[in-house]
């Protein structure tokens, strides 16, 4: 929840231009409040638009939400899904993230659907099925098809805006794991091209260690992401 509206208009057209002198194959996301979807949208070629995200419900008597539908219709192709924040603070729990992703689905959103451990859980070395646990319960009941539509963020909950960044042999570990995960259950060919973010404090001083890892496929970029040379640089760091 940053940048009124003039603000994030002008960050968006800063990241679109420079990510315009980018060569390297990076797909660029930007993931907006939604009030700046449809005019951000107007700006950008290179850059691809994401909202952060979306209804539970496809429309109806649900006053202040925001559905799918609307988000699509303003052009995103994206809609992230789960974030830690709305974990936390909004008590989102696996089931209604399911319920999300697939009418994202339905609305031809492509989900990046988040996932993580917090610190207690990761000190009581139950990371791994806390994790196993929201792929099961959050993606796993989808089709093939709809599957490979999904990109998943990995956000070790308490490397976020601590200032804390999970190890690179971390961030591999866990990464590892997930992609074994989504092939015990979709085989290797779509676990080997699900691409998986990581979010967790990633910044332009960490990105290139973190992304030289077999597994991490690029960065969901928090407080990084508020500077469009920052960011740009994270862009330039992927491999």
């Amino acid at each position: 929840m940053n940048k009124n509206l003039s603000e994030g208009i002008q960050l968006a057209k800063e990241v679109e231009a420079l990510a315009a002198e980018v060569n390297n194959g990076a797909i660029v996301i930007v993931a907006t409040p939604f009030i700046h979807l449809a005019e951000i949208k107007k700006g950008l070629n290179k850059v691809k638009l994401s909202s952060q995200n979306c209804a539970v419900e496809a429309n109806g008597a649900y006053t202040g939400e925001v559905s799918a539908e609307m988000v699509a219709s303003t052009g995103a192709e994206y809609v992230i899904i789960g974030h830690s924040e709305r974990r936390n603070y909004y008590k989102e729990d696996n089931a209604t993230l399911n319920k999300k992703v697939k009418i994202a689905l339905a609305n031809h959103l492509k989900p990046i659907y988040c996932i993580g451990e917090v610190l207690a859980e990761r000190e009581a070395n139950i990371h791994f099925e806390v994790v196993k646990k929201q792929l099961v319960e959050g993606v796993f009941n989808l089709p093939e098809a709809d599957f490979s539509k999904i990109v998943i963020a990995y956000e070790p909950v308490w490397a976020i805006g601590t200032g804390k960044t999970a190890t690179s042999a971390q961030a591999q570990e866990m990464h590892a794991f997930i992609r074994k995960e989504i092939a015990a259950k979709y085989g290797k060919t779509i676990a080997d091209e699900t691409t998986i973010l990581y979010g967790g404090s990633c910044n332009d001083k960490n990105a290139a260690e973190l992304f030289a890892n077999p597994d991490v496929d690029g960065g969901l970029i928090g407080g990084a992401s508020l500077k469009a040379e920052q960011f740009i640089t994270i862009v330039k760091a992927f491999n």
